[in-house]
């Protein structure tokens, strides 16, 4: 599958390394220019290209940029078909992004961000920490294989991007359409936990919409008090506790 990915951070480039590893033709694009990040794109098995090239003659489109900067390249995206599939991968941090209104009145973020483009979304790939996402995939059937959420409103393009997970080594769970991908947003159970898709499931199941940004501040604030992000590990068992004691 020809693929083009915006977004050169952690989870942009390990999604190039690993769908270029499993044969898909990647094209990599920045806020650098392509010459800038050629060197890089070529380690992980990618073409360095600019966004408005990475749209161009491929069959799914990643979006890995902050929240915010989503409204930015929703002009590039006018003329991309129909039948290319959009995966955005962002979520919404105020902090960074600034204050959205509507994000914050409750609109998931993945419905505003397919409101910006003008076209349908997948969600996928937000979910999980950047270095478990880099490090921690197994092959498909092998036990403790942890599992990803995606959402969107069309069956087929789900089940490309359900394919897609698989490819990078991790399970996919069908978390429901893009009005619930609010169910995999930070502030809830399913966000940066590490779960089995059986656990997945629960934790989609028990997500509450109402306390999740809450949850959010609370735990970025708790995570930056000691001003060294602490290892993955702890960040994966500071979540699961933060939940259990919801």
């Amino acid at each position: 599958m020809k693929i083009g990915i915006i977004g050169a951070g952690n989870i942009g480039s390990t999604l190039a390394r690993k769908l270029s590893a499993a044969g898909h033709t990647i094209k990599l694009a920045a806020s650098r220019s392509p010459d800038e990040l050629r060197e890089h794109a070529e380690k992980v098995g990618a073409k360095a290209v600019s966004p408005a090239e990475a749209v161009k003659d491929v069959e799914a489109l990643i979006l890995t940029i902050p929240f915010g900067k989503n409204r930015d390249i929703a002009a590039i995206l006018a003329d991309v078909p129909a039948s290319v599939v959009v995966i955005d991968t962002s979520n919404y941090y105020p902090f960074r992004d600034g204050q959205i209104a509507e994000v914050d009145h409750g609109k998931p973020e993945s419905v505003w961000s397919s409101e910006q483009f003008g076209r349908p979304v997948v969600k996928a790939f937000n979910a999980i920490l950047a270095d478990v996402f880099a490090n921690q995939g197994k092959p498909q059937g092998e036990i403790g294989r942890i599992a990803i959420p995606i959402a969107g409103d069309d069956a087929q393009a789900k089940a490309i991007v359900q394919e897609l997970v698989n490819a990078t080594g991790f399970d996919a769970v069908d978390a429901g359409t893009l009005a619930d991908s609010w169910r995999q947003q930070p502030g809830t159970p399913a966000y940066c936990t590490a779960l089995s898709s059986d656990e997945l499931r629960k934790a989609i199941f028990a997500a509450d919409k109402t306390a999740a940004p809450k949850n959010r501040d609370e735990i970025m604030a708790f995570l930056g008090e000691p001003n060294i992000w602490p290892s993955t590990e702890k960040v994966i068992d500071l979540c699961r506790e933060f939940y259990n004691r919801k």
